[in-house]
C-alpha cells in the first residue's frame, strides 16, 4: 500500500519531470528562429517549407486538449508545454505567410484553416459523443498517434546522416534538447501512470539515443563538403 509520503514524493517528482520537459521543449520551439531571421531578412520563404509548422501546430493543439481537465486528470504541464508550442507555431506560420509568394500564401492559409476546423471538430465530437472515460481513450489515442508521427520525423535526418556520413544536417543541441524533453515526459507519464504520454515519449527517447549515437560516431569521422540542404515538402 502506498503511503501519503510516497504519494507526495510521486507528485513532486512528476511535477519536476514535467517542468523539465517544458524547459527542454522551449529549446525546440525557438530552434526555427534562425530560419525566420533569414526569411524576414530576404523577404522571401525561398525553398523552405511551412508544412512542419502546420503539423506541429495541430499536434500541439491535440496534445493540449488531451492534457486539459475536460479529457484527462492532473496533466496541467502537458497543457502548458503544448499551449506555448502552439503560440510559437502560430507566430512562425504568420511570418511564413507574410513573406510567402501569393500561391504559397493561399495554400498556407488554407492549411491553417483546415487545422482549426479539424481541431474544433475533434473538440465537439469528444465532448458530445463520449463520456469522460471514453473521451480520454479517444483523444489519448489521437494524441499518441500524433506524437509518434512527430517523433518519426527525425528518421529522415537519421537516414541522411548515414547516407552522407556527416552530421552537418543534424544539429547536436537540437538532438540533445529533443532527447532530454522525451526523457522528461517519459518520466512524467510513468509517474502519472499515463500510457498515452509515456509510450510516444519512450519512442522519442529511443530515437534520441539513435541520433546522439550517430552524432558521436560520425562527428569523429572526416566528412566531405556538401551543398546546403534546403528541402521543401510544400
Amino acid at each position: 500500500m502506498i503511503s501519503s509520503v510516497q504519494l507526495v514524493a510521486y507528485s513532486v517528482f512528476k511535477d519536476a519531470a514535467g517542468v523539465a520537459g517544458n524547459i527542454f521543449a522551449f529549446g525546440l520551439f525557438v530552434s526555427p528562429v534562425p530560419t525566420f531571421r533569414r526569411i524576414i531578412r530576404n523577404g522571401s520563404t525561398e525553398e523552405f517549407s511551412g508544412l512542419p509548422y502546420i503539423y506541429t501546430l495541430l499536434n500541439c493543439l491535440i496534445c493540449a486538449w488531451y492534457g486539459s481537465p475536460f479529457v484527462s486528470i492532473d496533466n496541467t504541464l502537458i497543457v502548458t508545454v503544448n499551449s506555448i508550442g502552439a503560440i510559437f507555431q502560430l507566430v512562425y506560420i504568420s511570418l511564413f505567410i507574410a513573406n510567402a509568394e501569393r500561391m504559397r500564401k493561399m495554400k498556407m492559409l488554407g492549411l491553417l484553416a483546415a487545422v482549426f476546423v479539424t481541431f474544433a471538430f475533434l473538440v465537439i465530437v469528444s465532448l458530445r459523443v463520449f463520456d469522460f472515460a471514453s473521451r480520454q481513450i479517444f483523444v489519448g489515442f489521437l494524441s499518441c498517434a500524433s506524437l509518434i508521427s512527430m517523433f518519426a520525423s527525425p528518421l529522415f535526418i537519421i537516414r541522411l546522416v548515414i547516407r552522407t556520413k556527416s552530421v552537418e544536417y543534424m544539429p547536436f543541441y537540437l538532438s540533445l534538447a529533443s532527447f532530454l524533453m522525451s526523457v522528461s515526459f517519459f518520466a512524467y507519464g510513468m509517474l502519472n501512470w499515463d500510457a498515452f504520454i509515456y509510450v510516444p515519449n519512450g519512442i522519442g527517447v529511443l530515437l534520441g539515443i539513435t541520433q546522439l549515437g550517430l552524432y558521436s560516431y560520425y562527428s569523429k569521422r572526416p566528412s566531405e563538403a556538401h551543398a546546403p540542404l534546403i528541402v521543401s515538402y510544400s
